[in-house]
C-alpha cells in the first residue's frame, strides 16, 4: 500500500478488511469507512478541526464513570440513539413504544414492594403511581419486573449526588397476580441533560437547550415477552416539541393529576410485546 492519496485511501483501507471472518462487521466497519471517508471529504476536514474532534472523543470519554455515560448522552442528543430505537423497536399497534435508555440507569436498584415509597426521601410533591402490565392479547402479565427511576424536583438523579450515599427516586418491583403496579415517588418535573461535559460544550456552541420534559423512566421484562424500555411522560409540559434527545412519543404522553391535598397521581398501562417463537 505505497503511493496513497485522497482519491484512493477509502478503498485501501477497505480493502484492509477482507478478511474479517465475522460478515456482519465486516458490512459494518466497510459501511464505516466509507462514510467517514466521505464526511472527512465533504466538509473539507483540516487536520487541526480532525484534531479538536479526536480531543473531544477524548474528553467525552474521561467524563464517562459507572454512573454516567457520557458517550450515551452524545448519542442522545444527536437523535443517534432515537434513530436505532426507532428502526429497531417497530412494535405491533397497540404495544407500549419504546424511547432512549439515558445516561442514569443503576443495575443494583433497590428492591421494593408494591405500594412502597421508591423516592426514599428525594425532593418533590407525592405521586402515586399506577397501572397494569399486560400482552398483546390483553392478558394481565403477573410478576413483571418493573425497574422506575426518575430525577427530583432539583432535575438531578441519585447518582449526581457525590455524598448521598444512598438510592433515591428508583427502584425495582413486581406486578402482582393481576399484572397490576403501584407505588409512591415525586411527581416528574423538567429538567436540563447534564452540561458540565463535552455535550454540554456541544449544545452551547450550536445555541440548543438541555432541557427534557418531565418523565419517569421504566424498564418492564417478564418472560416470554420483549423487554420493553420507555418513558411516561407529563402532559402539557413546555418541552414536550422540543426534547434535547428527541424521546417524545404522543402514546408515552400522560396526565400527572393534582389532587386536592397537593399530592399527584399518575396511571399508565403498559402493552408488551410477545417474544417471536423460535
Amino acid at each position: 500500500m505505497r503511493n496513497l492519496n485522497q482519491d484512493n485511501i477509502t478503498q485501501a483501507v477497505i480493502a484492509s478488511f477482507s478478511n474479517t471472518p465475522d460478515p456482519r462487521l465486516k458490512e459494518i466497519i466497510t459501511s464505516l469507512v466509507q462514510h467517514l471517508h466521505s464526511f472527512a471529504r465533504e466538509v473539507k476536514l483540516t487536520e487541526e478541526e480532525w484534531f479538536k474532534g479526536i480531543q473531544y472523543l477524548t474528553a467525552t470519554g474521561h467524563k464517562c464513570t459507572d454512573v454516567r455515560q457520557e458517550f450515551i448522552l452524545l448519542s442522545d442528543v444527536l437523535g443517534l440513539s432515537m434513530l436505532t430505537i426507532a428502526m429497531n423497536q417497530d412494535k405491533p399497534p397497540g404495544c407500549t413504544e419504546a424511547t432512549v435508555f439515558g445516561p442514569f440507569f443503576l443495575e443494583d436498584a433497590p428492591h421494593y414492594e408494591l405500594g412502597a415509597d421508591v423516592s426514599n426521601g428525594a425532593k418533590g410533591a407525592p405521586c402515586w403511581v399506577e397501572g397494569s402490565v399486560r400482552g398483546l392479547g390483553g392478558e394481565p402479565i403477573p410478576n413483571a419486573t418493573i425497574n422506575v427511576w426518575q430525577a427530583d424536583e432539583d432535575g438531578l438523579y441519585d447518582v449526581q449526588y457525590e455524598s448521598l450515599g444512598h438510592s433515591q427516586a428508583r427502584g425495582i418491583m413486581k406486578s402482582d397476580d393481576k399484572g397490576r403496579y403501584y407505588f409512591k415517588t415525586i411527581v416528574a418535573e423538567p429538567y436540563p441533560i447534564p452540561v458540565d461535559g463535552p455535550v454540554g460544550t456541544l449544545l452551547g456552541a450550536t445555541q440548543r437547550h438541555p432541557w427534557r420534559p418531565a418523565h419517569l423512566h421504566f424498564m418492564v421484562e417478564a418472560p416470554g415477552y420483549e423487554r420493553l424500555i420507555t418513558h411516561v411522560f407529563r402532559d402539557k409540559d413546555s418541552y414536550l416539541d422540543s426534547d434535547a434527545v428527541f424521546g417524545v412519543r404522543q402514546s408515552l404522553v400522560a396526565d400527572w393529576t393534582q389532587l386536592p391535598d397537593g399530592s399527584f397521581r399518575m396511571d399508565y398501562d403498559f402493552v408488551l410485546n410477545p417474544k417471536a417463537k423460535a
